[in-house]
């Protein structure tokens, strides 16, 4: 039996708590604010993590039941059509819970096809958990397609930028592709970026293959955690580098992280998250170094803040656009 816990909406179970966010993170659109509250609600306390990620399990081995099979299961008595929709989903999960001890799947080991298309509007960020068990953090304006095979599990970031927490599968590669390049996982924890012309790749756990995208299949560079690359528009693989992933993934907590990074490395990272771009008057400028810390919610903070940091100052373009300049 789960114990119950309190929290801002009465007594209720860790279980249904999970089955709430769980179903709040499948819509269409999550706002920043409820984001950061799921991430709270995480970090509360273990058993919120390991009930959220038991659904990502179930909702993994659902998909995969024929859908005759799965409105039975689901199926609840006549007297209980009062309850709430989030809690008869949790009912549901734990029939589904009883159902894998009494090893009701045959099927696991023939994964379903699945394909779907995921995105994030400006500001947005999303937190997406696949049926495989995976999990993908969405960035500001980005997209991913996801489709996956018997034999693969294969993601093409169309744009933007992405963190990637894999399931681990070794008969099942994992393969994230941008269009030059692609990064090849069995289970792993890695961020992917997007730019026009490049891409960067870098781990926080495990070990990737990053390879352009026509590559014979021993041309790659491996990556463990700790390390980047890059991949140009032409496919070409940078040597590995020593990077900080707590920095370059701080977008996933609402934060622009700049480590003597360049004005202009600045303004193409807040440039993501405003309507209008924001862009350096010349090379003098674009050179300068910043170092500091701001939300990704509040450029404008940032805009406010440069001019009592280094010499510059920031105007705005007829287009609405805004500039750095030289004080």
């Amino acid at each position: 039996m789960m114990d119950t816990r309190d929290c801002a909406c009465g007594q209720t179970t860790v279980r249904d708590e999970a089955a709430r966010w769980f179903v709040r993170l499948q819509e269409p659109a999550v706002d920043v604010l409820e984001y950061q509250r799921f991430e709270t609600w995480l970090d509360e306390h273990p058993q919120h993590r390991h009930e959220f990620q038991l659904l990502q399990s179930l909702w993994s081995a659902a998909d995969l039941l024929p859908p005759q099979r799965l409105q039975a299961l689901c199926e609840t008595p006549p007297t209980r059509n009062q309850r709430r929709p989030l809690v008869r989903y949790a009912v549901a999960a734990s029939v589904l819970t009883v159902a894998l001890g009494l090893g009701l799947f045959s099927g696991l080991n023939h994964p379903a096809p699945y394909t779907a298309e995921y995105s994030t509007a400006l500001g947005e960020r999303r937190h997406v958990a696949l049926p495989d068990g995976s999990v993908i953090d969405l960035n500001s304006r980005s997209r991913v397609q996801v489709q996956f095979e018997k034999d693969r599990r294969g993601i093409e970031l169309v744009e933007g930028e992405a963190m990637f927490s894999v399931e681990h599968d070794t008969s099942r590669p994992f393969v994230v592709e941008t269009g030059s390049g692609k990064v090849t996982v069995t289970g792993t924890r890695f961020d992917v970026r997007r730019d026009t012309g490049e891409t960067r790749v870098v781990v926080e756990q495990g070990t990737v293959k990053v390879q352009g995208l026509d590559a014979a299949d021993s041309d790659f560079i491996s990556l463990t955690a700790g390390l980047g690359t890059r991949v140009d528009a032409q496919g070409n693989v940078a040597a590995a580098y020593a990077v900080n992933p707590a920095e370059l993934t701080a977008w996933r907590s609402g934060k622009l992280v700049f480590n003597n990074a360049s004005l202009s490395e600045v303004a193409v990272e807040v440039s993501r998250y405003r309507e209008k771009p924001l862009t350096v008057g010349n090379d003098k400028v674009g050179n300068l170094r910043l170092t500091s810390v701001f939300k990704s919610d509040n450029t404008d903070a940032l805009l406010k803040a440069l001019p009592n940091i280094l010499p510059v100052a920031v105007r705005t373009l007829d287009d609405g656009s805004q500039q750095i300049i030289s004080k």
